[in-house]
């Protein structure tokens, strides 16, 4: 076991931990942040992915190790202020989840895209949730949802939201 020092959602965490724990387990097991979910603990659902230092990342194959000194944000971090991200209030205005083990995922994904370009296209879309598995077939929506929530953005970045 070791020490081990994470900065989730901008807090600072301690943990103790087997080396070879992964992130996603420090995450739901160690701190409680049950959002990001366990799919298939291979890397390939996408169901556990989150941020660090920005950039996607499947947490079940990531080494818990390997996120000291940097910046990880989960699903719970997305919100501010208890105003949920654009994409989480598009997925829940466009009815963009069914069971929901994948939304968690899903949404960060398309929170990256969007985050990185506003301007993105159906087609960008689809790329950033090709990796990800949705059992219930919600892909249509969670479209829909992403490029929603991207011409938000848009708005706001133009001056013309809130």
């Amino acid at each position: 076991m070791m020490e081990l020092s994470l900065t989730v959602n901008g807090r600072p965490f301690a943990v103790h931990v087997d080396p070879a724990t992964t992130l996603v387990e420090v995450l739901r097991d160690e701190l409680g942040l049950t959002g990001t979910k366990i799919g298939c603990d291979r890397g390939a659902c996408s169901a556990c992915t989150v941020w660090l230092d920005g950039e996607v990342v499947a947490s079940c194959m990531t080494f818990a190790l390997d996120a000291r000194g940097k910046q990880i944000t989960t699903i719970e971090g997305l919100a501010k202020d208890e105003q949920l991200h654009p994409v989480q209030q598009a997925f829940v205005d466009h009815d963009a989840l069914q069971c929901g083990f994948c939304t968690p995922g899903m949404v960060m994904s398309c929170a990256h895209l969007v985050e990185r370009n506003p301007a993105c296209t159906l087609d960008d879309v689809r790329g950033a949730v090709s990796g990800h598995l949705c059992r219930c077939g919600a892909y249509p929506n969670i479209f829909k949802a992403t490029l929603a929530a991207a011409a938000a953005m848009r708005q706001r970045k133009s001056g013309g939201g809130t």
